[in-house]
């Protein structure tokens, strides 16, 4: 009976290790954002956005838009606010019982519920009417860095290239690193 019992503490133990979140820091031009990732609620978002990370794409990409109060959103411009090509869009997840709370990291996507690609966006406030309808998928939160990312959601802002909320100073992403 004690090696069953050993036997499933290993299993379920080992389990556990494999389902721990997957943590990233982001190094932007005003100072670094840890985040964890939750691989298992939002397997398919966390997978694309690591490969994403993974092949440097976001690197000299930059935060395009910012809504003081709501969001800062990131991943498809670059500083001269080309947009980048990117993957094919991802199913949404948005239904895994994640919600847009306050410092949670989300796709972006348009009126297509499954048109996320690189996009994502970091809530500032309690979003909760994102999970309606078909939803935002939140697929992790910002652990570290909060500061930073106050930071960046106050900035001013303007409308260039015919796109509003971009702010006028531009805040640039570096790296994203998978810490773990």
């Amino acid at each position: 009976m004690n090696k069953i019992l050993l036997s499933l503490f290993i299993s379920i133990t080992l389990l556990s290790v494999n389902a721990q979140a997957e943590t990233i820091i982001i190094e932007t031009s005003k100072g670094q954002i840890t985040i964890s990732l939750d691989s298992e609620k939002a397997p398919g978002t966390v997978n694309n956005f690591l490969q994403y990370v993974k092949n440097g794409f976001y690197e000299g990409t930059i935060f395009h838009r910012v809504i003081k109060g709501f969001m800062i959103q990131a991943g498809g411009f670059d500083e001269k606010m080309n947009q980048k090509l990117t993957n094919d869009p991802i199913k949404n997840e948005s239904k895994n019982g994640l919600k847009n709370e306050i410092y949670t990291i989300a796709m972006a996507r348009t009126n297509d519920p499954h048109s996320a690609t690189s996009q994502f966006f970091i809530n500032l406030s309690d979003n909760y009417f994102l999970d309606d309808g078909a939803g935002y998928c939140v697929f992790g939160k910002v652990i570290e860095g909060h500061e930073v990312v106050k930071t960046i959601g106050n900035l001013s802002t303007h409308v260039t290239r015919g796109m509003g909320d971009v702010p006028i100073k531009t805040v640039t992403i570096n790296s994203i690193k998978i810490s773990n």
